[in-house]
């Protein structure tokens, strides 16, 4: 089954369901550095759709995990049982079409032992359905988070990744590079690792680009069935992204969830910069 659904497969879905077995939908629109979504999902959203907040419920506070470290599980819990999470019960979750918070909330369920989520391929964009500004109270959910569903890396086990199998930095090639940060305190990138930015991944309508594409694009990076890759960004959440569409062409990638803006607030890490060798 793959980790995505398209919005006429969802608008199927949601017609055929009854009230007790629709999918659960999670509007995790976001905007990096940028004011909470929520005013966006108010003002528009899928029709029984309950808004996530990424910063402060799919994320924990900036600290020495990083600017998005992975949230607190009973906080994680709460939010998703608010929402009407159940394990029983499919969830779909979207975006404005980008593809990195509705992958973060993707990784984070599945991560937890979530069985069955799915991505909205394309995000809101994609919709050709009603929207309503109508605030949804779902009956609680019974969804408990238990980690390890998905495989995560620290900071030791990313640069191992690196060294023994392929590391991909999935943040823009100037970053990766070090020629700018307009984030983090220190440019560059984790010595090893292999720029693969997450906009390749997707066309220029924000859905990500056809299997047999991303197949040769990851091939072509050294991501295939034997390789151990590892994934990281600037803070953990455009990287989900990434390991999303490895996950739809069969490659299953360890996630550093604490990223570049982890690694880089220990001095004695080291720091690679310029283009990658060969």
């Amino acid at each position: 089954m793959t980790a995505m659904i398209s919005a006429a497969e969802l608008a199927s879905a949601l017609a055929d369901a009854g009230p007790d077995d629709a999918p659960v939908l999670l509007d995790v629109r976001y905007a990096m550095g940028g004011p909470t979504g929520r005013p966006v999902y108010e003002s528009g959203h899928l029709p029984g759709a309950v808004y996530v907040d990424l910063d402060t419920e799919l994320a924990g506070p900036p600290g020495a995990g990083g600017r998005h470290p992975l949230p607190d599980l009973d906080v994680f819990g709460a939010a998703m049982r608010r929402a009407g999470v159940s394990a029983s019960r499919t969830v779909v979750v979207y975006d404005g079409g980008q593809g990195w918070a509705s992958a973060r909330a993707w990784w984070l369920l599945r991560y937890t032992g979530h069985p069955d989520v799915r991505v909205l391929d394309g995000g809101l964009a994609a919709w050709e359905g009603p929207l309503t500004s109508e605030v949804p109270e779902p009956s609680p959910g019974d969804f408990v988070p238990r980690p390890g569903g998905m495989p995560l890396l620290d900071a030791d086990e990313a640069a191992a990744v690196a060294r023994r199998g392929l590391l991909l930095d999935a943040r823009s090639g100037e970053r990766y590079r070090g020629e700018t940060e307009p984030i983090d305190p220190v440019a560059g990138h984790i010595p090893g690792a292999v720029s693969a930015p997450t906009t390749e991944n997707v066309t220029a309508t924000g859905g990500f680009r056809p299997v047999e594409e991303l197949k040769e694009r990851f091939a072509a990076l050294g991501a295939h069935g034997d390789a151990e890759v590892g994934v990281y960004c600037g803070s953990g959440v455009s990287a989900a992204q990434q390991v999303l569409a490895l996950d739809a062409v069969g490659v299953v990638a360890g996630l550093y969830a604490g990223s570049w803006s982890h690694w880089c607030a220990d001095p004695a890490r080291p720091v690679a910069t310029g283009p990658q060798p060969g």
